[in-house]
């Protein structure tokens, strides 16, 4: 902000000088709020806290894309070079395992009485409460 010299007159009239005086009082309050908000250490911290939370955000992102594109390049270069032997195991164990899963349940079928097959969940649940409450018992028990 430029001052005039002071020995020369800047205001023509009363009303001429009130506006002076109403403007430089706000760029006086722009000033003082300005250097308010620079002092503000709090405000200024969080602020620059949320940017850096952004900018982790994205890069977070943008790495995760990354390792997702590099995983899938990998498999698929490891699947190029896997001997087709080794495939046919693999798929034969593969499956085996959905063999066997479907003959146990198949045996759950035919062997659990239908009273417990329809109330499976809720013996799970209290059989699981069953083995907590002894772990609990012993653990107190070692005190």
């Amino acid at each position: 902000m430029t001052q005039p010299p002071h020995d020369e007159p800047t205001a023509r009239s009363r009303q001429e000088l009130r506006e002076q005086v109403e403007h430089t009082r706000h760029e006086l309050g722009g000033t003082v709020q300005a250097l308010a908000d620079r002092a503000d250490v709090r405000t200024r911290a969080r602020e620059k806290a949320v940017a850096v939370r952004e900018q982790a955000g994205a890069k977070a992102q943008e790495w995760s894309g990354q390792a997702r594109a590099k995983a899938a390049h990998v498999f698929h270069t490891v699947e190029e070079k896997l001997p087709e032997p080794v495939k046919e195991k693999g798929a034969a164990a593969a499956e085996g395992a959905k063999e066997k899963a479907a003959q146990a349940e198949q045996v759950w079928q035919d062997k659990a009485p239908q009273s417990v097959r329809d109330h499976r969940a809720a013996l799970l649940a209290g059989a699981g409460a069953v083995v907590v409450a002894c772990l609990l018992i012993r653990r107190r028990g070692n005190r």
